[in-house]
């Protein structure tokens, strides 16, 4: 009885986890993902034994090969141009357009002052951002750079912009300058490299002066927090302007004084310790290559099979039935000369051929009963890849209106998502830096700007709108609107800006101008409309509520 009660009390003290002992005398292999994903054993992944490294090894160390790819096939392949340009017509469009937005109660005001604040604003600002001026090179607004930024950014991975401040003139108060900079002028200093693609040694420099590290062209401290970004003179590999000596400029991410940015960064990091952007492309590389040389393959089999094609061939002078003797005495005449351009096709035409000539046509038959579901599939791969759905990506809605609203709901997740990234790397950060100027030049007015950050902060709030979804259904869209203002799950100024691009103040002020102008002609201000339509005393009109299922 004793050692049985021993023996419970040490099985009682063992772990539960404990293998039994018939198994812990044989080796386990089968521990977690030893025999699934990680698994050395089995055929199929015996050999993929791929290394995850350091960013810069994975990503900085090919990014010249990666910003070369990608822009070439942008520029020669349908596909890959087709989701850059999609993804810019819907992120960017004609421009983002700011709209401000103070938290006036933090700051003392009313929701009425507020407004004519934000107004104000929003008309300085279209002084400086319409105008070429605020462009170094006095080429683009500030609405066609951010197409051009986001259009660099997409292909080369990220893309910079250089705070500049030049003399105003009369008609330019501001002195706020941009430029912009593209992804391979950003670069490590006298750098090692063939063809302007940079060595893996290269990657990584220090800079002696301070002690930082110069990760491919980002100068950052001991805490990895960027310092200063370094700036070519040049491209790297620019034939054209190979007499201009390489120079770098370095360029302190922040004014000392200010805080303000001097330079911009538009990027979207995917791991930590990433200091350089990935092209959009880059997943799909291979497969989008791939598609374009299977496309000009089939292209080119397309336009011989449309060719009618004839070969003329030599046949012999003599019988057949007189057994040779001609040619084995020498005696075989000789073929006449035959003129090619006597020969020709046409309706109606005739060619003599002379004697011991034949004609054979060839039929170039080829079956393309294949390349449209194998393209389409690896399309659908590639737009899955890139979060834009094939029929977005193709612009083939052939299906239901519910597929093809839930293919156009689908990426516009993915372009709002990207479109937040732009405005919070490129528009947020050049609009307070031109705000800042605005307030120091007294043409707008922010007590306490400069006294504290969180003022700072609620002065600066503001909002970017740019282009809408497409409605399928007008009227279902315009429901779901209204259902969405009516329950406060939205508001009507976000409503106008989503679903038609405008200012719902203006709209409201301009449909006040319109009614008034329909009343005074004693027109209805709504077709079908009856008496109860008639302004008030202020010249405004309320729209006839919507029937709903009980109404009669």
């Amino acid at each position: 009885m004793s050692k049985k009660r021993k023996n419970k009390k040490k099985m009682a003290r063992m772990p539960t986890d404990t293998p039994p002992v018939s198994v812990t005398r044989r080796a386990i292999r089968n521990t977690g993902y030893s025999e699934a994903g990680a698994s050395l054993r089995k055929g199929s992944l015996a050999a993929w034994t791929p290394v995850k490294s350091s960013p810069q090894s994975d990503i900085d160390a090919n990014l010249g090969v990666l910003r070369g790819r990608s822009s070439d096939l942008v520029l020669g392949t349908p596909v890959a141009s087709a989701a850059i340009n999609t993804s810019r017509t819907n992120i960017v469009g004609s421009g983002l357009k700011v709209s401000p937005r103070p938290r006036y109660k933090m700051l003392g005001m009313t929701a009425e002052d507020a407004e004519a604040w934000s107004r104000k604003v929003k008309a300085e600002f279209a002084l400086w951002a319409d105008s070429t001026e605020c462009d170094v090179l006095g080429r683009n607004n500030f609405y066609d750079m951010q197409d051009i930024a986001y259009m660099s950014y997409a292909i080369d991975g990220d893309a910079f912009a250089l705070f500049k401040y030049r003399q105003g003139t009369a008609l330019m108060p501001y002195s706020l300058r941009i430029q912009l900079i593209e992804a391979a002028r950003v670069s490590n200093p006298q750098p090692t490299s063939v063809d302007g693609v940079l060595l893996p040694g290269s990657v990584s420099m220090l800079n002696t002066a301070n002690g930082n590290r110069i990760i491919n062209g980002v100068e950052v401290n001991d805490d990895g927090k960027v310092e200063a970004y370094y700036v070519c003179n040049r491209y790297l590999y620019d034939p054209t302007n190979l007499y201009k000596p390489r120079e770098w400029v370095r360029v302190e991410a922040r004014g000392r004084e200010t805080g303000l940015p001097n330079i911009l960064q538009v990027c979207h990091d995917e791991r930590p310790e990433q200091y350089r952007g990935v092209p959009k492309l880059a997943p799909v590389l291979e497969t989008i290559k791939q598609v374009g040389r299977y496309t000009n393959a089939e292209l080119t089999a397309a336009i011989i099979k449309a060719y009618f094609t004839m070969f003329i061939k030599e046949t012999a002078l003599h019988d057949s039935t007189d057994g040779g003797i001609s040619e084995m005495l020498g005696t075989q005449p000789e073929l006449p000369s035959l003129d090619p351009n006597s020969i020709a096709l046409g309706p109606g035409t005739i060619n003599m051929l002379p004697q011991g000539y034949d004609v054979d046509s060839v039929d170039p038959q080829r079956s393309l009963s294949t390349f449209e579901p194998f393209v389409s599939e690896l399309t659908k791969q590639i737009g899955a890849s890139l979060g834009i759905p094939y029929e977005v990506l193709m612009k083939s809605f052939n299906s239901s209106y519910t597929a093809s609203r839930a293919a156009l709901l689908q990426a516009w997740s993915e372009f709002k998502m990207r479109r937040t990234w732009f405005s919070r790397d490129f528009c947020q950060p050049v609009y307070e830096a031109w705000l800042t100027e605005a307030i120091v030049r007294g043409r707008v007015e922010a007590p306490g700007f400069f006294d504290d950050p969180l003022i700072r902060r609620a002065w600066c709030n503001s909002e970017w709108f740019g282009p809408v979804m497409g409605v399928l259904d007008p009227v279902k869209e315009a429901e779901s609107a209204q259902l969405r203002v009516l329950y406060g799950l939205s508001t009507r100024e976000k409503e106008a800006a989503e679903m038609t691009g405008t200012s719902w103040d203006e709209n409201i002020e301009r449909l006040a101008i319109e009614n008034k102008r329909l009343s005074d002609h004693s027109l209805p201000i709504y077709p079908g409309a009856g008496s109860d339509t008639s302004p008030d005393d202020d010249g405004n009109t309320q729209a006839p509520p919507p029937q709903t299922k009980g109404d009669t």
